[in-house]
């Protein structure tokens, strides 16, 4: 098959009113006709799956019904570029963002991204991680002159809804009910599975100093700018347990 050809297949696999492209025929040489169709069908009902097992949290805040009319029109503008469909939805918050039937949910994209995170945590590399008895033979001021080097695991998510609040009120049963306010998540995976820990004001913008390359004091700087709160104990403490720091070394001098 040409490339021109891929192509007219692939827009037509996605596009319900196209024309069955020219040159397909079944085994006995008659026009593919109905049976194009069925396969088209089979491919978009594929993606939807895919997409319900991607954003659980999403599927059952939309419902059954417009979540599959909200995944069939995500899928047939945003296929696949690549083979293994686990890794399939990069492009849900972009959609959601403007997708007008769900605009009066403004959280949606910012869920989808959490949802997102959580994936690409899971299948992120394996990292040892560095212990708290290791820490602790560090002086204060080794400590605040450090840099800390995060695992591939590790996904900061900033937002301004409640994110961490609504995904634990459809997913963890007892979860209170999400209080009206802007929530940064961390996705840490201590175990096999990945954890998103809600953040104390002024964590996520250490969490990103750090990702930054900046040593201990600067992310302190950078927290506290953010918010004169910020707690250092609170945050160590969520990186620690979730095994999150994988490497301690001194600040290189510029």
């Amino acid at each position: 098959m040409t490339g021109v050809a891929q192509a007219d297949f692939a827009r037509a696999i996605l596009d319900p009113t196209a024309d069955v492209p020219s040159g397909l025929a079944r085994p006995d040489g008659t026009a593919a006709g109905k049976r194009f169709d069925v396969y088209r069908n089979n491919v978009v009902g594929s993606l939807v799956s895919a997409l319900e097992s991607a954003f659980p949290v999403l599927h059952r805040i939309l419902g059954d019904d417009n979540f599959k009319t909200m995944a069939v029109v995500h899928a047939r503008n945003h296929p696949p570029r690549q083979p293994l469909l686990m890794f399939y939805g990069e492009d849900m918050p972009a959609f959601l963002a403007g997708f007008e039937p769900v605009a009066r949910h403004g959280f949606l994209p910012d869920l989808a991204r959490l949802e997102l995170a959580l994936r690409v945590s899971y299948h992120a590399a394996d990292a040892e991680s560095v212990t708290a008895e290791s820490l602790a033979t560090l002086s204060p001021e080794q400590l605040m002159d450090a840099q800390f080097v995060l695992a591939p695991a590790v996904v900061l998510i900033r937002s301004r809804w409640p994110i961490h609040g609504i995904w634990q009120a459809n997913r963890r049963d007892g979860a209170p009910k999400p209080v009206a306010r802007a929530e940064d998540v961390l996705i840490v995976r201590p175990e096999f599975d990945p954890e998103p820990v809600l953040l104390p004001v002024g964590g996520a913008a250490f969490i990103a100093a750090l990702q930054e390359g900046n040593c201990i004091s600067e992310a302190v700087d950078a927290g506290v700018a953010d918010q004169p709160e910020f707690d250092l104990a609170a945050v160590l403490e969520i990186l620690i347990g979730g095994r999150a720091i994988t490497e301690v070394c001194k600040r290189k001098e510029s």
